[in-house]
């Protein structure tokens, strides 16, 4: 992927002053929610109309005016295309897109409260899907999932596509298919904002850097800063307090998980140079075998060639984060 310019420059004033004040999608109006398997966490209400706007906890809210323009103007598929796809064929006839995902990614996919609907990257890209096939963007409905449940719908046939942060893995591959890839994550470094002694991953020699337990982060810290103390914690809360109380001088994880909680506490960290490490490509699940991946490709392709692709980015992830510019999305297969 390629990366994004160095984080440096965070969120505006005016966040850091509402952060030392106060100290991211159940379908939409019209759609429906039923579930697949509990959910662990409590979605937050979104009650800010502006990116930028704190919330009450201090975070950054979505620009819903402009997420809900954005996918009520997405494409809409003509008939022979339709036809041309016994699954985009079959949401058609049922008139409604059954989508296995989640309510409580604060940047991919985030219930609000106050409106019943579900923003973020991931539902910004199923609300248009529906879009492009029923011509309805709130044309769809949610069955809750989590990591181990995303491929018993879709081969119990529960639901007709999951977006939900997916990672396109080959054992995965055998039981279901993919479109895409979407989005694609790697690892970055974060630190406290104003550390000037930490440019990027060349950086880390000599340094002690947190990195989550059990996850990819120790053995790429080891491929790519050999000469970096290596802390490893159980869990991401454990990771950030040892950086906000000086304990460790850097945390390396997914970029997308860093992004989230630079979101969730502007002003307080800040990203070190570019991304690194493997590729992470998120895909959109499918039956196994399914003609609806060619169909979703090319609904991505056309996503991606317009400028959709970008401009959702930029609603969901750069508004909220103080990125200017959005990466190149990834090449769809």
């Amino acid at each position: 992927m390629k990366h994004y310019k160095r984080v440096k420059k965070l969120l505006s004033l005016s966040l850091a002053l509402a952060l030392s004040a106060s100290l991211v999608a159940c379908g939409g109006t019209s759609g429906s929610t039923d579930t697949a398997e509990p959910e662990t966490e409590s979605a937050e209400a979104d009650t800010s109309e502006e990116a930028g706007e704190p919330e009450s906890d201090g975070s950054v809210a979505i620009d819903k005016d402009a997420f809900d323009e954005l996918v009520k103007g997405g494409a809409v598929a003509d008939d022979e295309t339709i036809a041309a796809s016994e699954w985009a064929s079959a949401v058609k006839e049922a008139g409604v897109l059954r989508v296995g995902g989640v309510r409580t990614s604060f940047l991919f996919s985030q219930l609000d409260e106050t409106d019943n609907d579900i923003r973020g990257f991931d539902a910004g890209l199923y609300h248009l899907l529906a879009k492009y096939i029923l011509g309805d963007e709130e044309g769809y409905e949610i069955v809750q999932v989590d990591s181990s449940t995303r491929e018993s719908v879709l081969q119990s046939g529960q639901v007709d596509a999951v977006f939900a942060t997916y990672s396109i893995t080959e054992d995965r591959a055998k039981v279901i298919s993919f479109a895409g890839p979407y989005y694609t994550s790697q690892q970055a470094v974060m630190i406290k904002a104003g550390n000037a002694d930490i440019g990027g991953v060349d950086d880390l020699a000599g340094k002690t850097v947190a990195t989550q337990a059990g996850s990819t982060g120790p053995d790429i810290l080891a491929e790519f800063a050999p000469e970096a103390t290596i802390q490893e914690f159980e869990d991401d809360q454990q990771a950030y307090t040892a950086l906000e109380q000086g304990r460790v001088d850097a945390y390396v994880t997914d970029y997308t998980l860093l992004l989230s909680t630079m979101v969730k506490n502007p002003g307080v960290y800040e990203l070190a140079g570019d991304v690194f490490g493997p590729e992470d490509n998120y895909g959109i699940g499918l039956p196994l075998d399914s003609d609806g991946v060619a169909f979703v490709n090319d609904f991505l392709k056309q996503v991606i060639n317009d400028g959709t692709w970008s401009e959702l980015w930029q609603i969901c992830l750069g508004d909220r984060t103080g990125i200017s510019e959005a990466p190149a999305a990834p090449t769809v297969e």
